[in-house]
């Protein structure tokens, strides 16, 4: 993780000198977030997210962001004999590589990339008896990819997400996490 964000910091350190457009600002929104087991359904956990994210460049740009997040899921047996919700606060590091179409004072954003989530702390609630006791036993960080849109009306930006896990949080039931995101910002700089 330390790699990552010197890397990323390194990043917008040389953009910044090569006087590149920057910008800096905050953002929060909202997820619903569902984690996908083999052989039990799932159903959606509304979380949030709050954190800071940097813009270099022009039409085409990149955006290291640094948020944090609450996610989980919530999955039960056909029959109901298995049940059970986790719920994740997170360290989230997305990097993502977005084109800008539009004027200064208003553009539309595309944009993807990969996605670093280390998970900080982790409540979770199951019926399922000891034979599965390690049902709970959370991987500390996965990776993932981001893909989504977004529309900047002078500093204010909203962005629409998808990400999807590609690492399981849990390989021993296929438990693979994904989510639908919706945030509001405010560029500082």
């Amino acid at each position: 993780m330390k790699k990552y964000l010197l890397s990323t910091a390194l990043i917008i350190m040389i953009s910044v000198s090569a006087k590149a457009q920057f910008s800096l600002g905050v953002k929060g929104g909202v997820n619903f977030s569902q984690i996908n087991t083999d052989n039990l359904s799932s159903s959606t956990r509304t979380g949030y997210q709050v954190g800071a994210f940097a813009r270099i460049g022009g039409g085409l740009y990149l955006q290291p962001e640094l948020y944090l997040s609450s996610t989980g899921g919530d999955f039960h047996a056909s029959d109901n004999s298995v049940s059970g919700s986790v719920k994740f606060t997170n360290l989230n590091v997305p990097l993502l590589i977005g084109g800008r179409f539009g004027d200064k004072d208003l553009n539309f954003r595309i944009m993807a990339g990969p996605v670093y989530t280390s998970v900080l702390s982790k409540n979770l609630s199951t019926s399922i008896n000891n034979a599965y006791n390690d049902f709970g036993h959370y991987n500390n960080s996965t990776l993932g990819i981001q893909g989504g849109v977004g529309v900047d009306v002078g500093a204010f930006t909203a962005d629409f997400r998808y990400e999807g896990g590609l690492t399981h949080i849990n390989p021993d039931y296929g438990q693979r996490q994904s989510l639908w995101a919706l945030s509001v910002g405010f560029t500082i700089l």
